[in-house]
């Protein structure tokens, strides 16, 4: 009888190898001489086969006894690992790329955020951080020989050979890999790794994180509250750094499917269309086990590797926690490609790429990785990088101490509850909250007023620029930083940080509500709040005020909160050191140069095909003989911020335009202007871009 029942059923795994080796219940019981009636009841779990019957069924399947007394791996008979690529489309129609990948850069920085989001939302047992490892793995000579074969090097290289001869955008990046991997013998893969996270859960085509990822472009599949991404593009990054489309996939699943939950294999590679002897390809392609339930042959679904295959593969976890290890083939860096042409840095890429992993991990989850309150952090992060399986560089934990210590100070204190209400002293952490009003959804979901929490301390040159506030939500990933305009004279450099929805903790009034208005306004890229389509459509056109009106009254409470206290008595000290003459003789001050006016409130919505914007324009003393004119760009994805016309400009309050400059009336401390952008010199659509106004000043301009 069996006695080892650590893997699946015994009747369920054999119905599977069974349909695998495309052989028949009948054909096994004609081959180990047994009834079709007996193999049926092993199938059915109504019984179980005899030891020495179990050795035939080993026979007949082309396996040993371990795999079936485990049952932890499929056999390998009748339907080996291959490649399936989708056939061309039936009416001739071809996709060059994969759009989604488009939508952001080749860049590691770019790839750490979006990965490190996608495996901070699946977060599993929030009592324990989510723990993200990046593992950067030069592979050359024979260790390269051997990962080229595991891979089935010789049955794909047709296909980009195809692919690089075409003059697209991808063909030339699928040119640029082959080219590297062939002049230099190398090949880099780049790894990442979560642990306490769901896994590629579900099956392979139903509704699921498996069929989310692997198999389907945007769909987020997200289901925690504060997740970041809501777009389902950021996967998409981890083909976007791969030279070669190619990404392998080895999961531990948070709950078992087909019995199982250890070393789950998959490989997706994404190709433009191309022509292989004679033959078009639409691009895709899946590495698999050919699916027997499948119509077509050329579909190939995942497998159960045993740990020899997985370890060739370079995709071993270091422990049975849940979670993905998603492998890039032939990783590059943009900007580490940048430096190297221009002769900076050393010579090494990987180095490079691993510096840039580490950067962008603490400047983009600092918060995350940051822990107070007896409540541990909600991740933690590292980079190594190996050459040939050899360690170069060692393991590097990202401290959020170290990466940006004011703020992480800030956090901490909220977390301790060791705030104060103003800051007076050097290292104190002032907290005030914000109001931010979240409008009713054109669904009917209900808005409220939120509570945000800012908090403010000094500023350590480790942080980076100063007087700035960083504002995040969900899950405490870094989402936008601004600086602070208008500040005193004499303001102590600061970090400010901004916690919203969720991030200003569970029990904060509409934090649901605040996290659902926030993430329509975000774009893919998750970089910043401000008018989205999604915005539009799921609020208002104008809700986007309600966020420009939180970024107003955020600035408003960063200078109350940093504003000097008055020193009492001063007054009568003043009056006493005018009567005194010290009998210096007076010298001529050369005259005070008057401070520049400042925008200091802008809110802008689209309406039709432009950007309509009121400005609120902050003048200090003797700020108004200046003649000022606001310049509109708009605010896109890539590349430079192209300006645009006013097709209307007019003075609100306390001012007046003048050859499309402002002239300010005398005295005034604040001035109104109204604007609208003229739609026929966009480049891109108003509803897709975001809007910047800039006061600009020109030789002659002051009066």
């Amino acid at each position: 009888m069996v006695t080892v029942d650590s893997g699946m059923d015994f009747g369920p795994w054999l119905a599977r190898q069974l349909k695998q080796s495309n052989m028949s219940q009948a054909d096994l019981a004609q081959e180990i001489g047994m009834t079709r009636a007996a193999v049926s009841a092993w199938i059915t779990g109504r019984a179980t086969p005899r030891e020495d019957t179990i050795v035939r069924i080993a026979e007949a399947l082309e396996t040993d006894l371990g795999t079936i007394h485990t049952r932890t791996t499929d056999t390998l008979a009748g339907l080996p690992v291959s490649w399936s690529h989708r056939p061309g489309y039936a009416d001739g129609g071809r996709d060059f790329g994969n759009a989604a990948a488009f939508a952001f850069e080749a860049d590691v920085e770019v790839l750490a955020r979006e990965a490190t989001q996608n495996s901070l939302d699946e977060r599993l047992d929030e009592n324990q951080p989510v723990r993200v490892r990046y593992t950067l793995h030069e592979l050359t000579g024979e260790t390269l020989a051997r990962f080229r074969d595991e891979i089935r090097w010789n049955d794909l290289l047709p296909h980009y050979v195809a692919a690089a001869g075409q003059d697209q955008k991808v063909g030339r990046v699928i040119a640029a890999g082959l080219r590297d991997m062939r002049d230099r013998d190398r090949l880099v893969l780049l790894r990442v790794d979560d642990y306490n996270a769901s896994g590629l859960t579900g099956d392979d085509y139903a509704d699921g994180r498996f069929a989310a990822v692997v198999r389907r472009q945007l769909d987020s599949h997200k289901s925690t509250a504060g997740a970041g991404g809501s777009y389902g593009l950021g996967k998409a990054t981890l083909w976007a750094t791969s030279r070669l489309g190619l990404v392998l996939m080895n999961s531990t699943l948070s709950e078992p499917h087909e019995g199982r939950t250890e070393r789950r294999l998959v490989g997706r590679l994404d190709l433009p269309w191309r022509e292989v002897n004679g033959e078009p390809w639409a691009g895709p392609a899946w590495f698999g086990r050919p699916d027997p339930d499948s119509k077509s042959a050329d579909v190939a679904r995942s497998w159960w590797a045993d740990e020899e295959t997985v370890e060739r593969l370079h995709l071993t976890r270091e422990s049975a926690e849940p979670g993905t290890s998603f492998l890039i083939v032939g990783a590059y860096d943009v900007e580490s490609l940048v430096e190297e042409s221009d002769g900076e840095g050393d010579d090494d890429s990987v180095q490079r790429m691993h510096r840039r992993l580490v950067d962008a991990l603490g400047r983009n989850f600092w918060a995350a990785m940051t822990t107070g309150g007896s409540r541990p952090p909600l991740l933690e992060a590292s980079v190594r990088t190996l050459r040939n399986g050899e360690e170069i560089l060692e393991e590097q934990r990202v401290d959020p101490t170290v990466t940006q210590p004011s703020r992480t100070r800030a956090l901490r204190a909220f977390l301790d509850g060791k705030t104060v209400e103003r800051h007076t002293e050097a290292g104190q952490v002032a907290m005030k909250t914000v109001t931010l009003k979240v409008p009713a959804g054109a669904a009917g979901t209900g808005g409220g007023e939120h509570k945000a929490v800012l908090l403010v301390t000094d500023a350590e040159d480790a942080d980076g620029k100063f007087n700035t506030v960083v504002k995040m939500r969900g899950n405490r990933m870094t989402v936008q930083t601004s600086s602070v305009y208008g500040l005193p004279v004499g303001t102590n450099p600061f970090q400010a940080v901004l916690l919203v929805g969720m991030a200003a903790g569970a029990d904060a009034p509409f934090a649901d509500e605040a996290e659902t208005f926030l993430r329509t306004s975000e774009p893919p890229e998750h970089n910043k709040w401000g008018q989205t389509e999604e915005l539009r459509t799921m609020y208002s056109p104008s809700a986007v005020n309600r966020i420009a009106k939180l970024t107003t009254e955020t600035n408003k409470a960063v200078r109350d909160l940093m504003a000097a206290p008055r020193k009492k008595g001063a007054g009568g000290s003043e009056k006493l050191r005018k009567k005194l003459s010290l009998g210096a003789k007076k010298v001529a001050r050369p005259p005070v140069k008057r401070a520049l006016p400042t925008l200091d409130d802008l809110q802008a919505t689209v309406v039709g095909e432009a950007w309509s914007v009121v400005g609120e324009v902050r003048i200090p003393d003797g700020g108004d003989s200046w003649r000022l004119t606001p310049v509109a760009k708009l605010d896109v994805r890539s590349g430079g911020r192209p300006v645009v016309r006013w097709a209307e400009l007019v003075g609100v309050k306390n001012c007046e335009v003048v050859g499309g400059a402002l002239h300010f009336t005398q005295g005034a401390r604040s001035a109104v202007f109204r604007g609208t952008t003229d739609a026929s010199t966009h480049t891109v659509r108003a509803a897709y871009t975001g809007l910047i106004v800039d006061l600009k000043s020109g030789k002659g301009d002051q009066a």
